[in-house]
């Protein structure tokens, strides 16, 4: 077979090639030692700095350290001693309320006495605006104006019943829902009804089920009849339409519709 060799170029001697390896193995091999020792330095010296400092700032160290633990344990102190008393106590208050606002909605002569009970109290205890006012911050105290709100909706003070129902948020979806129809509702009974119709549909919208959305769709569906939106009345209806018809709000909705084509 024909070989060649490239012009310039000239092949090393085997004794050359173990040798330039035996150089190149020592080579790594030191870098190699010089490296590791560089980096244990360097954390040596780091580590140093660092225990310099801490010894430095010693008082400041267990200045904060101290700080968090008041923090936590006084928090802790705060909830057992402060904050969970005040809870029992305000829910122990708005219990006889709770009480004086269910039998104003089974009583059909005369609610109105009784959810004003329920507003100012009775029987030595809070009404809802007592809970809502001195218990502000507590579960018990949220869900006072929830109640406050609802009772005010009820015997047509619109002006307090926006006050309380706005200071109401739950975590509880079906509580939020009337909660922001109730405000639906005050909003409709003053006039204002763009603000009815925006409410309603967060109501709607909040807690989808068949109870409340089909009932606060229809709610705004039909002021924006009213007011001649016939575009969005017509959206509201047919989503009824499609979704709920079966509930009560569905039984006659084509109707609904068609005064809005």
């Amino acid at each position: 077979m024909a070989t060649y060799n490239k012009r310039g170029y000239k092949a090393s001697k085997p004794e050359e090639l173990d040798t330039n390896a035996n150089e190149f193995e020592e080579v790594i091999e030191t870098s190699g030692e010089s490296t590791t020792e560089e980096v244990f330095n360097t954390l040596d010296e780091t580590a140093s700095k660092t225990e310099d400092w801490v010894a430095k700032n010693q008082k400041l160290v267990l200045g904060v350290v101290g700080a968090i633990a008041l923090v936590t344990i006084g928090y802790l102190l705060f909830d057992k001693f402060v904050a969970q008393p005040k809870e029992d106590k305000a829910f122990s208050e708005i219990f006889q309320a709770q009480e004086y606002f269910n039998q104003a909605l089974s009583n059909t002569e005369n609610p109105d006495s009784l959810f004003n009970l329920a507003l100012k109290g009775g029987e030595g205890k809070l009404g809802f605006t007592g809970v809502a006012d001195q218990y502000s911050g507590t579960k018990a105290g949220n869900l006072a104006n929830y109640y406050a709100g609802m009772s005010y909706l009820n015997i047509k003070d619109f002006k307090n019943a926006e006050k309380y129902l706005l200071e109401f948020s739950s975590k509880d979806m079906m509580l939020n829902a009337l909660a922001l129809g109730g405000l639906g509702d005050a909003y409709s009974e003053t006039n204002k009804v763009d603000d009815a119709i925006s409410y309603y549909k967060k109501a709607a919208e909040t807690n989808e089920n068949d109870f409340t959305t089909p009932r606060f769709l229809f709610k705004a569906a039909q002021l924006a009849l009213i007011a001649n939106k016939k575009e969005e009345a017509n959206k509201l209806f047919t989503q009824i339409k499609e979704k709920y018809e079966t509930s009560k709000e569905g039984l006659n909705i084509d109707a609904y519709i068609a005064m809005t084509e």
